[in-house]
């Protein structure tokens, strides 16, 4: 422990230094391209389309994984947000659901 605590090794300072490039090239050739694509009716539905697809393809797989607890959370907390549309307490929900259904062993 005579290292210093700002100290980090040299392939991992370049490992985040190349992820942290290859991030900001992705994210500026995006605006790029879309500065030079037409938008047509077709390109904008695809556009209004992803963050639905996105939300799906990232939960999905934790469902399935999870078994029915994790379902009913994921109800449980999609009924919070449709009815009283506030994140904050349908994350709250959730987790009140998997607390409870955790002492109740499933």
């Amino acid at each position: 422990m005579t290292e210093g605590a700002l100290t980090a090794d040299p392939i991992f300072l370049l490992a985040v230094l190349g992820m942290a490039l290859v991030t900001y090239a992705l994210r500026a050739g995006g605006y790029w391209v879309m500065g030079r694509l037409p938008i047509t009716p077709r390109v904008r539905r695809g556009l209004e389309a992803l963050p639905g697809a996105i939300i799906v393809s990232t939960i999905l797989p934790i469902v399935l994984k999870g078994g029915l607890a994790v379902a009913l959370c994921l109800v449980v907390a999609a009924v919070a947000q449709v009815t009283l549309r506030k994140e904050y307490v349908a994350v709250f929900c959730a987790a009140g659901a998997a607390a409870a259904l955790r002492a109740a062993g499933l």
